[in-house]
């Protein structure tokens, strides 16, 4: 009973985690502007066409150096194997959104390269901060090789799209 969820979010302290697992769930999950609000996984079930569900993780924050323990890392690393697909979420605001993904892909790599194997997608948060000259700007920063869907938990931007995307992550080859 390895897996937990279908789904794992994965991100840095205050990337918008809490708030979209809050966003697709009826889950309360704590939400606050200072890192490692969440410092255990809260489960959701996310409602999807046809009646149909799906069981979303939110991960608490990982920082540079979680793979060596750093910010109660392997507590929270081992919860990442326990999900069938990754969904990592980066907040729009970021300096530097490959840096930031490359920052989360490396901590999973450092602490077990089989989570690689796993599918992926990308949801960039807190998009409705930005109009659209600052989004087709920042389209050229998205990360080339994992599917990036812009989202805000907030104004429910692009949440459909990231439910339909991570439908068929998690159903791929099953026939649904």
């Amino acid at each position: 009973l390895k897996v937990i969820a279908d789904v794992g979010i994965i991100g840095k302290p205050n990337a918008g985690k809490s708030s979209l697992l809050a966003a697709l769930t009826r889950a309360r999950p704590k939400v606050a502007n200072y890192p490692f609000t969440t410092i255990v996984p809260n489960l959701g079930i996310v409602s999807y066409r046809d009646h149909r569900s799906f069981i979303m993780a939110d991960i608490p924050g990982i920082i540079e150096g979680a793979h060596k323990g750093k910010g109660l890392g392997h507590r929270f690393l081992r919860h990442i194997e326990r999900n069938s697909v990754l969904l990592f979420v980066i907040s729009a605001d970021a300096d530097n959104l490959q840096k930031e993904y490359d920052i989360l892909l490396n901590e999973l790599k450092q602490y077990n390269p089989e989570l690689l194997h796993k599918e992926r997608l990308l949801a960039l948060t807190k998009c409705d901060l930005l109009d659209d000259e600052l989004m087709n700007e920042l389209k050229e920063e998205f990360p080339k090789k994992v599917k990036t869907i812009c989202i805000s938990s907030i104004s429910q931007t692009g949440l459909l799209k990231l439910k339909d995307e991570i439908w068929k992550m998690i159903h791929h080859g099953l026939g649904s």
